[in-house]
């Protein structure tokens, strides 16, 4: 483990817990010991995935997270890290402003408290954070949970949180057929590529501009998506209009760190949208199965996505006419400042 550094002034006092010897924030020389223990947890708490080193990694290069205030560790006296927590502040706060809690315990330090007076903590940052923001827009502090982690929703809940929203995640056999289905006259359909980075950016803001919960995807956000290690160009679709205008896309990206929790190979399909005037169409369809083709052409046994069961799009019955089947869910808890 890394030198104890600093708490800046003006934090939340640090938490008190018999079991753990001393909390600080976390610094760089601490991510493989964060992957293990989110690794340690993941069984438990998000069974379907396994946390990779890239997503530990990336936290400390965004602009937007200060790691000195927004992160926390537990220490044990042998030096064992128990616990960690991060508080993430969205970066686009015009419409809605959000601040982010994540973390665990080591699933051997649980039933201790040590997650209840850690989520204190957070809370306290999360206020913070929601404070600091003078734009006057509606602010909250949310928190996922998927729903086979009971032990999570009932701290939340203890805290003041709500279920505000449930997100079904599904899968796609893919040694079944996929549908051919006609691209709509007036656009094109290509493989992403770099060039079409920002007018992708602006077609999923206005996409995703009803959607709950969504925020405008701001450009070092972006970025850091499309340029991820994860994210796949060659098995993502664009749809371009006459005027060269992205009026469409279906991004995927793969991780093999989670193959073995899931029992099989996929893609991931991070994110569908068309853009408003361009609903209705039938635009969406030929874009999912044009990637569903580019899925299976690369030999990925499956294809996985999350959707808000509640969708005003109509994105859940998109999904199941291309043969999306429904697995488990993940709650979208809320607390309202």
């Amino acid at each position: 483990m890394s030198t104890t550094p600093a708490v800046p002034a003006g934090l939340p006092a640090l938490p008190q817990h018999p079991d753990v010897d001393h909390w600080r924030p976390a610094v760089r020389a601490d991510i493989d010991d964060i992957v293990a223990l989110c690794r340690a947890m993941d069984p438990f708490d998000n069974p379907h995935r396994v946390t990779s080193r890239d997503e530990i990694a990336d936290q400390f290069d965004h602009a937007w997270i200060d790691m000195a205030a927004d992160s926390l560790l537990a220490i044990a006296a042998d030096g064992t890290l128990v616990a960690y927590a991060m508080v993430v502040l969205s970066p686009s706060r015009d419409v809605s402003v959000y601040s982010y809690v994540f973390g665990g315990v080591h699933p051997a330090w649980r039933e201790r408290g040590i997650g209840r007076v850690l989520l204190a903590w957070s809370l306290e940052r999360s206020e913070q954070q929601l404070a600091s923001v003078e734009t006057g827009a509606p602010a909250s502090s949310r928190a996922y949970v998927d729903e086979r982690n009971p032990g999570a929703a009932r701290l939340l809940e203890r805290f003041g949180f709500g279920v505000a929203r449930y997100f079904t995640i599904m899968e796609r056999d893919l040694s079944a057929p996929v549908d051919e289905i006609d691209v709509p006259d007036g656009v094109r359909l290509e493989a992403y590529h770099p060039d079409v980075a920002e007018r992708t950016r602006e077609a999923r803001n206005d996409s995703f501009r009803d959607h709950w919960g969504s925020l405008e995807t701001v450009p070092a956000m972006w970025a850091q998506f499309v340029g991820g290690s994860h994210f796949r160009d060659d098995l993502s679709v664009v749809a371009i209009d006459d005027d060269g205008r992205v009026v469409g896309f279906t991004l995927a990206e793969v991780d093999e760190d989670s193959w073995s929790a899931q029992g099989f190979t996929s893609a991931y399909i991070a994110l569908v949208g068309t853009v408003r005037d361009w609903r209705g169409r039938r635009l969406a369809p030929a874009l999912l199965a044009t990637a569903l083709r580019r899925i299976q052409a690369a030999g990925l046994e499956r294809a996985t996505l999350e959707v808000d069961t509640a969708s005003p799009t109509g994105a859940l019955g998109l999904y199941e006419r291309q043969g999306f089947v429904a697995t488990t869910r993940d709650l979208a808890y809320v607390r309202e400042r």
